[in-house]
């Protein structure tokens, strides 16, 4: 039973590490494609590299095959991603930050009291 169970608790964790990775690494590519159609086909291409191993069970194997993607992964990422602007990192982000606590904002527009 503790076999079976450290068994279901490495592929739950080697599963999570391949999702994490194909995510990361399809974001990535919308970084080096420049227009749509491109990146569509470079989609479909890391979507058939990610399926060829899909089938593969031996665990040491797998940890292998992950290690392997992560570390190409790390070498072929883009040097200037791209940020949402109002993302942290963003050109907007923080632009226009909401005034203290306790500071009270009056609009007058011109009207006198």
């Amino acid at each position: 039973m503790a076999t079976t169970a450290g068994y279901l608790a490495r592929r739950a964790v080697q599963k999570e590490r391949v999702r994490l990775l194909y995510r990361r690494a399809l974001k990535d590519t919308l970084n080096w494609a420049v227009h749509r159609h491109l990146f569509y086909q470079d989609a479909s291409d890391l979507r058939e590299k990610f399926e060829a191993n899909r089938n593969v069970e031996n665990l040491d194997v797998i940890d292998r095959l992950i290690e392997d993607a992560e570390a190409q992964y790390r070498n072929f990422q883009h040097p200037d991603p791209y940020i949402v602007p109002w993302a942290p990192g963003g050109t907007k982000f923080t632009r226009n930050p909401p005034p203290p606590q306790g500071i009270e904002i009056v609009y007058n527009y011109g009207k006198e009291d």
